[in-house]
């Protein structure tokens, strides 16, 4: 496999190829770039191409048992390496903070709520999270939400759920939970904020690094595609993810391990704070820093260097061990 040539940044009669996923918050969001960049570059010519990827097709187990490092971006990396499609529209938080060898992330675009929300199925309408009966089944596929929530609200019941957005949505709607643990920002794109029961606290729930925001992949030498992207680049997002991804990248943890971030930039002042949990919630280890936003990634690694000694990297162990077990 080898990078295909790079063109020169004049050549204005190439047909720009956008790699997506099939899902519908996928091809949502994709085609939102795809319209941002046709406004500001109205003579070029721009193209969504889908892929299904392995986090696509394999539905009937829980993410942490399959893995995760480019569960749902490593077909796109290939397709860019091997020249069938220019860049590729992620969901942020998908992407590994690793990139393969000739790819980079070309481009942060604004951020979404970065919050986890709360959707209840119907007879629960006059609940809170905190107000949930006991027993409660509660669905999400996330160990980071999970490991949270368990420790705040342990006479809940949690329950892995796989699936796009609609699937789950009838999921518990059917009766199957009571109440399901989304991603605000994917609700907000496909307009089914409606649905959003509770914005859940920062104090609750950390959200999962890079989470509401979109990270766009290109060639690492492509300085065409390069110079598109800045158009839709958004510094203030930017910086704060840098910031969260050098904090997850430093301890090694995939999106399957409870590592959850919050981030605050205030002026030229980022605030980066970061969370390790066990599975079972009983053990968290909690900091916080602050420092200009230029030093974004310094911050992160500052951040996750000072909380592995305070025994985040034993939390880690431990989890990585069981999850190799199960």
């Amino acid at each position: 496999m080898s990078l295909a040539a790079s063109p020169t940044v004049s050549n204005s009669t190439r047909t720009i190829r956008i790699g997506s996923r099939k899902s519908q918050l996928a091809l949502v969001q994709t085609y939102w770039v795809k319209d941002q960049l046709q406004q500001a570059f109205p003579d070029r010519t721009f193209e969504v191409q889908t892929m299904s990827t392995q986090g696509d097709k394999i539905l009937d187990v829980a993410l942490a048992k399959i893995g995760d490092k480019g569960l749902f971006t490593k077909e796109l990396e290939v397709g860019m390496l091997d020249g069938d499609i220019d860049f590729a529209v992620h969901s942020l938080k998908d992407l590994p903070t690793r990139l393969p060898e000739g790819l980079v992330l070309g481009c942060v675009t604004e951020r979404e709520n970065p919050a986890d929300a709360l959707v209840v199925h119907a007879q629960h309408q006059d609940k809170q999270l905190d107000t949930l009966p006991e027993g409660a089944i509660v669905g999400t596929s996330s160990l980071r939400r999970l490991a949270q929530l368990r420790h705040h609200y342990p006479h809940l019941s949690f329950k892995d759920v796989r699936g796009n957005l609609n699937t789950r949505l009838a999921k518990l709607d059917a009766g199957d939970y009571d109440a399901l643990i989304l991603a605000a920002a994917g609700l907000q794109r496909l307009d089914m904020a409606d649905r959003i029961h509770q914005i859940i606290p920062a104090e609750i729930s950390l959200h999962a690094v890079g989470q509401g925001a979109l990270g766009i992949e290109c060639r690492a030498e492509d300085a065409e595609i390069l110079t598109l992207l800045k158009a839709l680049e958004h510094a203030p997002t930017a910086y704060r993810c840098y910031a969260e991804r050098a904090f997850l990248r430093e301890l090694e943890g995939g999106c399957q391990v409870p590592i959850g971030v919050n981030t605050v930039l205030d002026s030229n002042t980022l605030t980066l704070t970061g969370i390790v949990a066990s599975l079972d919630g009983q053990k968290l280890v909690k900091d916080t820093i602050t420092g200009a936003a230029e030093t974004a990634e310094q911050l992160g690694t500052e951040l996750a260097q000072r909380m592995r000694q305070q025994g985040a990297q034993a939390i880690l162990d431990e989890i990585l061990a069981t999850l190799d077990r199960s």
